[in-house]
């Protein structure tokens, strides 16, 4: 068996950059790089499928810039934003679509350049590749403010929201949902149990009409939704089966949605044993029901322009006055987590912009006890050998994100993939590739940039694998297997670094394949005896629970909300998926900024034995058990609502 080689990152067909040329990947998104070595292979396109019309990314901008000096310098025939984004004055993040000619005119124009700090790349998959209705130009205004909500408001983001529940309705039988927008567009969309193979646009008769603020997507007002409810109700009973198929809301035929019972936590009406009469139960909502694309993608790593705009959505529908809490009960377990994402930045300045009327809920995850993050100090000549274990019959792709502090270009990365008996080429910063095995395309990519779009301090290196399975004979398959992934300090300095493997599980309802993977190491307890779910300073393992967070709630302004028991003894009082407070682990090293500690804590299980809440299912009077800090976030948030 010949040694394996690492070939060039190709010229990306879309952006156009030669990822391979020197300092190419620096600075950059390298997820978008992945994609465009695959062909977005991992989007359900690949090779011999055309690139996308548009590219969704989400953007911030220099500290001198705003969005409407974005628009200025840009042509909505290459760089489309939605209108929602003139509404925060001195707001530095946007969503926007793009295409080819955007990264053209990055390369040619500088003052282009010197309004654009760093970007993301989105989700690109249907219907977010095509052109925006109504995109931000020039002469755009911000929408006049007529008939928006004040007082209390409570926004959820989230997926498979029941809208006509009776835990959503006033005293009168009305809706309090004043505003729903979904942000899918096809009949036959990757709802549960649904595998689509041809696409007919939504009846906007029926969904509702496009927002033009947003550009995408259909929307119901209170008005709209209590008149199809009307139309819908026989002897005095809605038939919420029948106004979900008028609504084309299909997913809606699940028992159970997630959104739905999230959304009952934070603003229901409680149930006959623990009824609740708080201003949470009586406020207006206003509901984002993200495309189920974003909830197929459980990596949750494309989810920043969808939550970006609904956030936007969510505050362009109240009225200046308005006193705002959105839950958002969704993440990912990569990223830099110390809350320099751009999402995460974002949130944090949106809630300083609006000076104390808006707070966001977030879960701090439910990872703890999954194998997937590392933290390490490599002493100078110190080796760190990390055993990846990809799963057999993944038909979803893993990525493994190593987190380096400012300092260590001296850290040298060596990759051996299952069944090579010799490693590939060491990398060191700056230098990336692709492994095409015996073949002509990629099964894994090593990007080792000198910097990196995903966080402001240090760099992110990224591992890219292609499933392991696919029923495609033509689809490129990785190996399954222990990775080695040896980390060797080749300086003269400690270096503190994280490794996070990237969420990878299967969302209620769906079946897609994914398979989790997870470290390796011979010293991590496994046993399950008591004291075996937390780490210890003593313990020699790098894998730690602690540290496992969820990376979309890192921010300085959010509020990431932690699980425990309802009924437990001292020792049995937190959830064990969920991050502890304090800190077990707290004398550990880290990477500067990391944050491992939930801001609040709130009930995910009942007692040890019976875990989860109870809370709604998706028809009125149905109540279902749910397990996880997306549990808690929404009790959070409704504390929060209460108490302004």
């Amino acid at each position: 068996m010949s040694a394996p080689v690492w070939q060039p990152l190709p010229t990306g067909e879309f952006t156009g950059i030669d990822w391979s040329a020197p300092g190419a990947i620096n600075g950059q998104d390298p997820y978008l790089a992945w994609a465009e070595a695959d062909h977005f292979a991992g989007y359900r396109r690949g090779p011999g499928k055309k690139p996308p019309k548009w590219l969704p990314i989400v953007i911030e901008l220099s500290s001198q810039a705003d969005v409407p000096a974005l628009v200025a310098a840009s042509s909505t025939a290459w760089l489309q934003i939605p209108r929602v984004y003139l509404n925060v004055p001195g707001l530095r993040f946007c969503s926007a679509r793009v295409k080819p000619r955007f990264f053209d005119k990055l390369r040619s124009d500088d003052h282009l350049r010197s309004l654009i700090q760093r970007f993301e790349l989105g989700l690109p998959v249907e219907p977010h590749t095509h052109a925006l209705i109504d995109p931000c130009t020039p002469t755009s205004q911000p929408a006049p403010a007529h008939g928006l909500l004040g007082g209390k408001v409570l926004g959820l983001i989230d997926g498979g929201l029941a809208l006509a529940n009776s835990a959503f309705l006033d005293q009168h039988g009305r809706t309090r949902i004043q505003h729903f927008w979904r942000q899918d567009a096809y009949q036959n969309g990757n709802w549960p149990g649904n595998q689509p193979r041809h696409r007919e646009p939504l009846d906007p008769a029926r969904a509702g009409p496009t927002p033009h603020d947003m550009g995408y997507g259909h929307e119901l007002s209170g008005t709209a939704i209590d008149a199809a409810m009307a139309a819908y109700t026989r002897h005095g009973q809605v038939d919420e089966d029948a106004l979900y198929q008028h609504l084309q809301l299909w997913d809606l035929s699940m028992p159970v949605n997630h959104g739905t019972h999230v959304m009952s936590l934070a603003c229901g009406p409680g149930n006959p044993l623990h009824p609740m009469h708080d201003d949470a139960s009586r406020a207006d909502l206003v509901a984002v029901q993200l495309d189920w694309s974003n909830v197929l993608d459980t990596s949750g790593g494309a989810m920043n322009v969808s939550v970006l705009d609904g956030l936007m959505y969510i505050l362009a529908r109240c009225a200046p006055s308005a006193k705002v809490v959105v839950n958002i009960s969704w993440g990912t377990l990569a990223g830099p987590h110390d809350g320099s994402s751009i999402l995460e930045a974002a949130m944090d300045q949106l809630i300083a912009l609006y000076g104390g009327r808006l707070q966001i809920a977030v879960p701090a995850g439910n990872a703890y006890q999954s194998r997937t993050h590392v933290n390490a100090t490599l002493q100078p000549d110190q080796t760190l050998p990390l055993h990846w274990r990809v799963q057999p019959d993944d038909r979803t792709q893993s990525f493994l994100e190593i987190w380096l502090p400012d300092g260590a270009q001296d850290v040298k990365i060596c990759v051996t993939p299952p069944g090579q008996t010799e490693p590939l080429p060491q990398r060191c910063m700056g230098q990336s590739g692709v492994w095409t095995g015996d073949g002509s395309d990629p099964l894994c990519g090593l990007i080792y940039p000198t910097s990196s779009a995903l966080g402001s301090r240090g760099t992110c290196v990224l591992l890219a694998l292609e499933p392991t399975f696919s029923r495609k004979r033509s689809a490129a398959t990785a190996p399954f297997g222990a990775w080695q992934v040896t980390l060797i300090n080749t300086g003269s300095t400690d270096i503190t670094l994280d490794a996070y493997i990237e969420r990878d599980d299967v969302a209620i309802g769906q079946n897609t394949g994914a398979r989790q993977s997870y470290f390796e190491d011979a010293h991590y307890d496994t046993s399950g005896n008591i004291g075996s779910f937390v780490d210890h300073a003593d313990d020699p393992t790098p894998i730690r629970r602690s540290g496992t967070f969820n990376s979309l709630s890192t921010g300085q302004n959010t509020v990431s909300v932690g699980g425990i028991r309802r009924h437990a003894s001292p020792s049995g009082y937190f959830a064990l998926y969920s991050p502890r407070k304090p800190d077990p682990d707290a004398s550990r090293p880290q990477r500067p900024g990391v944050k491992k500690v939930p801001d609040t804590l709130q009930v995910s299980d009942d007692n040890v034995a019976l875990w989860g809440v109870r809370a709604a299912g998706s028809r009125s009077g149905s109540t279902a058990r749910l397990v996880g800090t997306s549990s808690s976030a929404p009790q959070e948030a409704r504390a929060l609502l209460n108490a302004l």
